[in-house]
């Protein structure tokens, strides 16, 4: 991650992290561009997991508040195929609220065929953004019948900005 930062010089930065997981320093040139979220890569609350929580999505969506037009966005999490995949569909949400959630999803399956977007992430910014279920519709309709696959790490790509 630290290379693709280093390689693409972001404008701001999301990092999705397990608890006790340690998070990237990327120093002071990131100081309040540096979003970091804790939470475990589930569905639904857990016996020694931490779910998604409303919370996490308030400072998600606050944080893309402050994200201005022409800036450029480095989402992460460990794999690069749940939480940061959710988190980007939520984003490029948020940036185009008029857009097809259905459109952006099928965006977002074309330039990731691996992504396995948390549904937990995307209902609860759903009910957030006040979308009424379209945002969770749109990523159990391009994913149905995906199983889960086994990765190290994701692969890199870009959903590019759709803005209305």
């Amino acid at each position: 991650m630290l290379e693709l930062v280093a390689a693409r010089t972001p404008h701001r930065v999301i990092s999705i992290l397990d608890p006790d997981t340690p998070f990237p320093e990327l120093g002071v040139t990131y100081a309040g561009r540096h979003l970091r979220l804790t939470f475990h890569d589930v569905h639904a609350a857990a016996p020694g997991l931490v779910p998604v929580m409303d919370e996490h999505i308030e400072q998600l969506l606050s944080f893309l508040g402050a994200w201005h037009d022409g800036e450029s966005i480095l989402i992460h999490c460990h794999a690069g195929i749940g939480r940061s995949t959710a988190t980007g569909f939520v984003a490029r949400c948020y940036r185009n609220p008029s857009a097809s959630e259905l459109a952006i999803a099928h965006d977002l399956r074309r330039v990731a065929p691996l992504s396995r977007p948390n549904e937990a992430v995307v209902r609860i910014a759903d009910r957030l953004m006040r979308r009424r279920g379209r945002m969770i519709d749109a990523i159990r309709q391009t994913g149905r019948g995906l199983g889960w696959v086994e990765v190290n790490e994701g692969i890199p790509f870009e959903l590019p900005s759709l803005m209305d």
